[in-house]
């Protein structure tokens, strides 16, 4: 098929990989343009943008697709259809009708749970057993379109949002490629109306643990906000992230270290810190990072 990809982060790569390691035409690659990053705050390209130029193909990072000179380029590429994950932009009513068999996105979760923006970090934050990839057929709303394929996961015990975006990337890969051998045959199923939710972004005044919670809630918090923005917590004077746990039995007065290896007591119950981040350095496993920064029994950590 000839195909226009539209994706931006590097979630979406491995798709890109998929479509053209399955003999697809790839008409075009859209994504974000190159933004300031770095130290030097130079123009650094998407990761989208890097791989499709690595694989020969053409690159287009329009900032809007809402005025006709950009529509009309749009359709020009007479696409069979349009494959969308994380792109980043609005697609306007022209967009979507362009592709001859419209546009497809692949969605990181079971719709209609957690449409919108941050789905695979509230799924791990509401503590949801499972999550998934659903393979939509677009429409004007918020994820609201029909849904093509879906494919569900167990969401693991420790697991992060890293781990599982990771994850769900390869999912999604494999489901579209999925999708668009099987694309004469699916039968679109509407979302039902019951079990909407919506994954509002992530900001980060979410991200300072606080001890008093459950432990069941301070370990969702964690890995939820892992590896971005990072959950955090003072120890002593120096601001820390937390970026990995896993709970425990043990009960102690709420940000009390209960032991020397890292264990830290909530309202109820407590967790076991097995990754962390200290300012300006890079994440360490929990064994790693105490040997430069020691956090014995009795610390009181928030504070």
């Amino acid at each position: 098929m000839r195909i226009i990809f539209m994706g931006t982060p590097d979630f979406s790569v491995p798709v890109l990989d998929a479509l053209v390691g399955a003999g697809h035409e790839i008409a075009a690659v859209y994504c974000q343009p190159p933004r300031p990053a770095g130290r030097g705050k130079k123009d650094r390209p998407t990761p989208v943008h890097a791989r499709a130029e690595a694989l020969g193909l053409e690159v287009r990072h329009p900032t809007t697709l809402r005025n006709d000179d950009a529509q009309r380029d749009f359709a020009a590429l007479a696409a069979d259809i349009a494959v969308v994950v994380a792109y980043g932009l609005i697609l306007p009513q022209a967009v979507l009708d362009a592709p001859k068999q419209g546009c497809l996105n692949i969605h990181a979760s079971l719709l209609p749970r957690w449409r919108g923006a941050a789905p695979i970090h509230r799924a791990i934050m509401a503590g949801d057993a499972e999550t998934g990839i659903c393979i939509m057929q677009m429409e004007a709303g918020l994820d609201t379109g029909p849904v093509l394929l879906r494919e569900a996961t167990p969401i693991g015990a420790t697991e992060t949002t890293g781990e599982l975006h990771d994850r769900l990337s390869a999912m999604g890969a494999a489901l579209i490629v999925q999708a668009l051998d099987q694309i004469g045959d699916l039968t679109p199923e509407p979302q039902p109306d019951d079990g909407v939710t919506y994954a509002e972004k992530i900001d980060k005044a979410e991200a300072r643990i606080d001890w008093t919670r459950p432990a069941v809630e301070v370990d969702r918090q964690i890995r939820g906000l892992s590896p971005f923005p990072g959950a955090w917590t003072m120890i002593g004077d120096e601001r820390v992230k937390l970026l990995g746990s896993r709970l425990s039995d043990q009960q102690g007065a709420a940000g009390t270290a209960l032991d020397d290896a890292f264990t830290i007591a909530c309202g109820s119950g407590a967790v076991i810190i097995t990754r962390a981040q200290r300012a300006g350095k890079g994440a360490q496993d929990t064994e790693t990072f105490l040997r430069g920064m020691t956090v014995p029994k009795g610390t009181r950590l928030g504070e």
